[in-house]
């Protein structure tokens, strides 16, 4: 009889899974969410979520998320014996169903006053039997992996073991491009890590036509003599030219050989407009320099000037956070010499354009595209869990030189000086001004070409999922008092909310992959009757 086992990537923006052949050790089939089963674009959000409406609702959603999944994957439930999980400490917190209060607040003074106990994440192996509702056979083995910290978590682990940025002697920071992006500098025998809150426009969300990848999506974009060629997924998830388009007017396609149509824009997309719009004058921060102050893509596609600022924070958080690293550490950006960029933004967006808008540091030789390091660390526990044992190696020593942004004074200048850059057009001259104010060191010119190096060898399966997921885009909710005012619908800043305007049963539907979550709420305050309850449509 043939076995099976799940590697699963729990990301803050979705879920990415894979099946594997554990005879053969083969990757066979691979799915990927275009959302996360909880509302919200980050870990804030769904933290409030499951405060809000309980730890056990939150584990529920993210269970029947993962029930989706693993029917996406078309392999015999019954032959699966095994399922290993890796992600942020937080993603893994809510699958469990554990403490969480401790990633919620922060303070030993305030845990203690709230009776919260600091939980440790050490590594486990349970049974399916004690997650409920998971449709796997009771002893199908459920592998997770263990923590650094409260903020540091088995992807951080993962990113470093999957690309042994250890292991060589050159000064080099690795990075997780994702909503909460992970950073780790080596240098000198010594890790640093640390997690920075980047959000999710770096993975194409919070930008009004953003999307996560999937078919139809928008992931490049290359200035030409015409105009500028789109590079959109095709329906196997690979990148095709598609149309050329002019930016500064909506519709007006130029003649291309495909008819390949975006949908929307991913996070790599997003990187490539910043890029090619502000190095040819379509963008002066923090403004589109077009008429009607949008950079247009095609029909009812566009790039706002507040997708500008999403990204900028993006970018900015991203750029604070291995500056940080490396100020703390005595040396400066100029001093790193590799970089490994891992997830999926950071594997298939051009490194060239990535350095451009300060994603990379800007003096860097070598850039490694290292594939999805968390779903490859999954992979690897599902097929010889003893991995296990080295992730705990590596947790327990990177808790000596863990960096928490959060607390950092450095960080606090370096990312004020990020925002006023992006978001309101300080020049770069004096951004660097303001670092020898600081007596911080420089942050230079980009220097010299890349030599980049694809290593996907160890992510086999991740450029070819063979089903893509919405979880819990709608379902109707039957409003008792509702009186159809339209009041939640007109209030909804991302056009999440459609109401059902019959008579006999109001009801209304809210699209969970486009739902800013619990920190938003203008439904509930727009309802005149008070009677619309966002976690209504949750649960």
């Amino acid at each position: 009889m043939k076995q099976y086992g799940i590697a699963l990537d729990l990301g803050t923006s979705g879920i990415r899974a894979q099946a594997v052949d554990l005879d053969e050790g083969n990757v066979i089939s691979a799915v990927i969410s275009t959302n996360h089963p909880l509302p919200g674009f980050n870990v804030t959000d769904h933290l409030h979520f499951a405060l809000e409406s309980g730890g056990e609702n939150a584990q529920n959603i993210i269970i029947r998320a993962i029930n989706q999944i693993i029917e996406g994957l078309a392999i015999p439930q019954s032959n699966i014996i095994k399922l290993a999980v890796c992600g942020n400490p937080i993603q893994l917190a809510l699958f469990q169903g554990t403490e969480i209060r401790d990633l919620a607040f922060s303070g030993i003074e305030k845990l203690r006053s709230m009776n919260v106990e600091v939980q440790h994440r050490d590594a486990q192996i349970l049974s399916a039997s004690c997650f409920p509702n998971l449709q796997l056979p009771p002893n199908c083995k459920i592998i997770i992996p263990p923590a650094v910290c409260h903020e540091v978590g088995a992807d951080a682990i993962a990113l470093i073991l999957q690309t042994e940025m250890h292991k060589h002697e050159e000064t080099s920071i690795a990075i997780d491009f994702g909503t909460n992006a992970e950073i780790v500098l080596f240098h000198n025998g010594i890790l640093k890590s640390a997690s920075a809150a980047a959000g999710a426009a770096i993975e194409g969300k919070q930008i009004q036509c953003g999307m996560l990848a999937a078919p139809g999506a928008i992931s490049d974009i290359e200035h030409t003599m015409d105009g500028y060629q789109l590079t959109v997924l095709n329906s196997d998830m690979l990148p095709e030219k598609g149309r050329i388009i002019n930016f500064s007017y909506p519709g007006n396609d130029l003649e291309s050989n495909t008819e390949l149509l975006p949908i929307g824009i991913t996070g790599t997309g997003t990187v490539a407009i910043m890029k090619e719009a502000m190095g040819n004058g379509l963008i002066s921060l923090p403004d589109i320099c077009t008429e009607d102050k949008m950079l247009h893509l095609g029909k009812d596609i566009f790039f706002t000037n507040n997708d500008v600022k999403e990204a900028g924070k993006a970018f900015g958080a991203i750029r604070a956070g291995y500056f940080t690293l490396c100020q703390d550490a005595g040396i400066s950006v100029e001093d790193v010499q590799i970089i490994y960029m891992a997830g999926a933004s950071g594997t298939y967006v051009d490194p060239v354009k990535a350095q451009k808008v300060g994603l990379i540091p800007p003096a860097v030789e070598k850039v490694v595209r290292a594939g999805n390091t968390s779903l490859a660390m999954a992979r690897q526990l599902v097929i010889d869990e003893t991995h296990l044992d080295e992730m705990t190696r590596m947790a327990n020593d990177m808790r000596k030189n863990y960096f928490s942004l959060a607390a950092s004074e450095i960080f606090k200048k370096v990312f004020i000086l990020e925002l006023s850059y992006w978001l309101e057009g300080m020049p770069m001259t004096i951004y660097r001004n303001l670092l020898k104010v600081y007596r911080f060191r420089d942050m230079p010119e980009i220097q010299g070409k890349l030599n980049i190096v694809n290593d996907f060898n160890k992510d086999s399966g991740i450029t070819t999922y063979t089903n893509s997921i919405t979880i819990r885009k709608n379902e109707d909710v039957e409003i008792s008092g509702c009186t159809l005012c339209m009041k939640c619908q007109a209030g909804c800043p991302v056009n999440a909310i459609s109401v059902r305007a019959s008579p006999l049963s109001p009801a209304i539907s809210v699209d969970g992959s486009l739902c800013l979550g619990i920190t938003c709420k203008r439904c509930e305050r727009a309802c005149l009757e008070n009677v619309f309850k966002l976690l209504d449509f949750f649960n």
